[in-house]
């Protein structure tokens, strides 16, 4: 399972790296444009939501809840900063798909028993694509707040996110995470297409379902 997040730092438009991740095989895009404004990011998702619903690619966007409700988006992905789990899902209804983030087993602890739909629990490594990163987890991190969710039987799938490389995919996937969240290693690469395809393949087929 691998989520693409857009990254404003990349040299390549928003645009065209959903074209470029969706041409790769991804199916799961989180548009993340945290200085833009609500018609920017408008703008953004016109153009890429025909591709997405023509491939079955899911959409979500970072914390504008209010706006992914107005474009009828998959759903969002919330930080610790942003709207309150509860209120997000008054606001957009028992279909969309809700994310939150995650540094620390408290963190997820906190909001194991409400309608979430996957965890972000990050950052893996150390990433240019988030201002006031959380303490850096590493892969013993990670596979200790996996180990802690498995022993606590809180099953709701989660994913690793921040400064993830192609080498880093088995490893993570080894210490029990569901997925991937990725970034710069794919929107700054050379060739989006290759570099998605590359860590598709090396994920295991699972839905959120």
């Amino acid at each position: 399972m691998l989520q693409f997040i857009t990254n404003t730092n990349s040299k390549t438009p928003v645009t065209e790296q959903v074209f470029g991740v969706i041409e790769g095989g991804c199916r799961w895009i989180q548009i993340r444009m945290k200085d833009a404004s609500d018609e920017e990011i408008t703008k953004v998702v016109e153009e890429v939501k025909p591709r997405c619903i023509e491939t079955g690619s899911f959409l979500l966007l970072n914390d504008r809840v209010e706006l992914a409700k107005k474009l009828n988006v998959g759903g969002v992905h919330l930080g610790k900063e942003d709207m309150p789990v509860s209120k997000a899902r008054m606001i957009l209804g028992p279909a969309a798909v809700i994310g939150v983030t995650a540094n620390t087993f408290s963190d997820i602890a906190a909001v194991s028993n409400l309608d979430i739909d996957y965890y972000g629990i990050g950052p893996y490594a150390q990433t240019q694509t988030k201002k006031n990163l959380a303490p850096v987890l590493g892969l013993e991190g990670i596979r200790k707040i996996s180990f802690e969710m498995e022993e606590k039987r809180i099953q709701i799938p989660h994913v690793a996110v921040g400064g993830i490389k192609i080498d880093d995919v088995l490893p993570l996937i080894e210490a029990g995470v569901n997925g991937i969240a990725v970034s710069s290693a794919i929107s700054e690469a050379e060739d989006i297409v290759s570099e998605t395809r590359k860590f598709i393949n090396l994920l295991p087929k699972i839905n959120l379902d």
